[in-house]
């Protein structure tokens, strides 16, 4: 009886030291840190797959994302004209923010201080947040970087037209790498999923302004046409829902469950068009 006793007491210790050990395990900062990087990469390939697994309404957005972007290209000559009479009214820093800002080394200055504060401070909702701006930033990066290869449209600055092009170079060919963004769409990004983190749609729309800077300068220094920017930025958005959908199951702290889903309207009028987004 006593053995019996000796050998249960033994069995609960050492679970009970198991429990500790898996406890420690799991907020080990190397363990969390594996573990980010492991939902990085899962979030950018889910991102990347969701087309396969789009329904009615995902391609319904798709289509109006799509149909906006072809309108777009064929007034962006137009605009770019228009552009002309404020350039020079635009204040320098404003311009100069929003070309430094926009570049992938600053990016990930940015994402990778997040994430490693809430690595370094056990903040599991920082942590989520670092994981979802550098997963977005990443996905979109690698997108745009290809796109322009394959697209090649020409730049406002090289002097051609709007529809001209020079595609598929594997080398970056440079005035003839327009299509779409890489500025607007790490800024927007960025902005998009920093934002998820208020409720407040006045902080929203503060934080959603400072983001969409880098789109009107790059139009104002004419390394874009406007149709680049718009596609860019709306791109940003998708991809960032999609990851902030995986995150959700791989962390506790789900800061968008009240969140209402992404709704898109598109209007049209005599000589107008309007999308409005409703998230």
């Amino acid at each position: 009886m006593r053995l019996i006793t000796l050998l249960l007491l033994l069995l609960i210790c050492h679970q009970h030291h198991a429990q500790e050990l898996k406890l420690k395990k799991k907020d080990n900062l190397w363990n969390n840190f594996t573990y980010d990087m492991g939902n990085v990469f899962g979030g950018i390939g889910h991102a990347y797959s969701r087309p396969f697994h789009w329904k009615g309404n995902d391609w319904a957005n798709f289509g109006y994302l799509a149909g906006g972007t072809l309108a777009l290209f064929t007034v962006d000559d137009e605009l770019d004209e228009w552009a002309d009479g404020f350039r020079d009214d635009i204040p320098d820093f404003l311009v100069d923010y929003g070309n430094e800002y926009g570049s992938p080394e600053n990016n990930y200055m940015l994402t990778g201080g997040v994430y490693l504060a809430g690595l370094f401070t056990k903040n599991e909702k920082l942590r989520r947040t670092g994981v979802l701006l550098i997963a977005s930033a990443t996905a979109g990066g690698f997108l745009q970087q290809v796109s322009k290869r394959i697209i090649g449209r020409a730049r406002p600055k090289s002097g051609e037209s709007s529809s001209t092009y020079d595609p598929f170079n594997l080398d970056r060919v440079f005035n003839f790498d327009s299509f779409p963004s890489g500025h607007a769409m790490l800024a927007f990004t960025n902005a998009y999923a920093i934002a998820k983190q208020f409720k407040s749609p006045w902080v929203k729309a503060g934080i959603y302004t400072v983001g969409s800077i880098p789109a009107l300068a790059r139009v104002t220094d004419r390394f874009h046409w406007v149709s680049d920017v718009v596609f860019s930025t709306v791109l940003s958005i998708f991809i960032v829902e999609s990851i902030d959908k995986y995150l959700n199951s791989k962390y506790e702290e789900k800061y968008n469950d009240q969140q209402k889903k992404l709704s898109w309207n598109l209007n049209f009028g005599p000589g107008t068009m309007g999308i409005a987004v409703r998230f």
